[in-house]
């Protein structure tokens, strides 16, 4: 049996991910990333391999993918998370077409064909009012656990409009509104409507198809994903997994050039 992993360093969390040659997930993790990069790397590598009966000398290839995918000091290669995010969504969601890829620092929109080939994409990488920073602030601001502003969103009746579009000024924005007398609940409605504008424009760049599949830390919002849905009017394709859709592919891409090695041998 041939195993590989895919280890997805990104700006807030680095995931990890080793399959077996049948492309099945057998180990997986999940760790802050932290300011040891190089750390947090091996640490996600550790721990995906303590979620499995194997040594690590039968990882035959390792891909190191993500921001910070050149501290992967112990793989074989590097990928784009571009790259790895479409592969990684085609397979875990075969009708994928198209990825939105939320993190914590930037979010990307991807087009993708039927093989998870990367056809177009665009990211907001200059600024991170429309991604998991944004709902960071909101966070702080409001003194709730991350975990918390999805469910909490979703309890509101009148959302306000949040006009910033800086992630620096978002708390006092958010301050601003409670003083105002507005529900919390309301805000945060306000917060996730916001990004999830700023998320849909990015799409139609690249064209929103039917397959839209949804990765990266955000996905596990279930207020975000309600709103993205209510606003483009169709279901994304989300899972307990698809915050390992960049690892995942990484790992795939792994078992590509693993196998290529062993049929040269």
């Amino acid at each position: 049996m041939i195993y590989t992993a895919g280890v997805d360093v990104g700006s807030t969390q680095t995931k990890a991910v080793i399959i077996d040659e049948d492309l099945n997930i057998v180990g997986r993790a999940l760790i802050d990333t932290g300011a040891d990069v190089v750390a947090a790397a091996e640490t996600s590598f550790e721990y995906a391999l303590k979620e499995t009966d194997i040594d690590s000398d039968l990882i035959k290839y390792v891909i190191g993918t993500g921001y910070g995918r050149y501290k992967v000091t112990f793989g074989d290669d590097q990928v784009t998370e571009i790259s790895c995010h479409g592969r990684g969504a085609v397979h875990m969601f075969p009708n994928t077409r198209t990825v939105l890829d939320m993190g914590g620092q930037d979010t990307k929109a991807i087009s993708v064909s039927e093989q998870g080939e990367i056809l177009d994409f665009c990211m907001n990488d200059k600024c991170a009012a429309g991604t998991g920073r944004f709902l960071g602030a909101a966070s702080t601001a409001l003194d709730i656990p991350l975990d918390n502003l999805g469910p909490t969103a979703l309890e509101a009746t009148r959302p306000v409009r949040i006009s910033t579009t800086c992630t620096v000024f978002a708390e006092s924005e958010i301050l601003s509104w409670l003083g105002k007398g507005k529900k919390i609940e309301d805000i945060l409605m306000g917060v996730h409507e916001s990004i999830s504008a700023r998320s849909i424009g990015l799409l139609r760049r690249v064209g929103i198809t039917e397959g839209v599949s949804f990765s990266g830390g955000v996905a596990k919002n279930l207020g975000m994903v309600h709103v993205l849905n209510e606003h483009m009017g169709l279901e994304m394709n989300v899972s307990d997994e698809s915050h390992y859709m960049g690892a995942l592919g990484a790992a795939l891409f792994a078992m590509d050039r693993a196998k290529t090695a062993e049929v040269a041998a």
